[in-house]
């Protein structure tokens, strides 16, 4: 698996000065050296607030089919994974370069409790989660109704 990235919907203290440290350490290293750094993601996302409630997470899988690809949320964590074969080569065919990354990934959200997904869709290499942060009853503020005495 290439990638797995805990990743919260709401603010928490998750990236320490030694990680960020690491990162720019690893990119250093691959700018002088011409490698690929290892912290860097293979697949990249968006996250998007909409409203209170509601949230869009948008992964880029170009050339992956809804077949590659698997959604699942279980005990507040969302899982985002793709597995995609690599094309067989054919005997008459040269490549002068490949560069397209096959294979799987796992992108991992914690998101919580109260998290429901509505719904997920693939259009033009984007992976579009919709997910809805459902606060339970007793947790919403209630309003309290003023009674005036002095009116009669």
């Amino acid at each position: 698996m290439a990638n797995i990235k805990p990743f919260s919907l709401f603010p928490t203290i998750s990236d320490s000065l030694l990680s960020n440290r690491f990162d720019q350490i690893d990119r250093l290293f691959s700018q002088l050296t011409g490698s690929r750094p290892i912290a860097s993601p293979v697949q990249t996302y968006d996250l998007k607030q909409i409203d209170d409630s509601h949230y869009e997470l948008t992964v880029s899988v170009p050339g992956y089919q809804e077949s590659d690809l698997t959604v699942s949320l279980k005990g507040g964590r969302l899982l985002v994974e793709g597995k995609r074969e690599e094309k067989s080569q054919e005997d008459n065919e040269k490549w002068l370069h490949r560069g397209i990354s096959y294979g799987q990934f796992t992108l991992q959200f914690d998101l919580g409790k109260n998290v429901r997904i509505e719904k997920a869709e693939l259009s033009r290499g984007l992976l579009t989660v919709a997910i809805e942060y459902e606060l339970p009853e007793e947790e919403k503020p209630q309003l309290i109704a003023i009674e005036n005495k002095d009116k009669n």
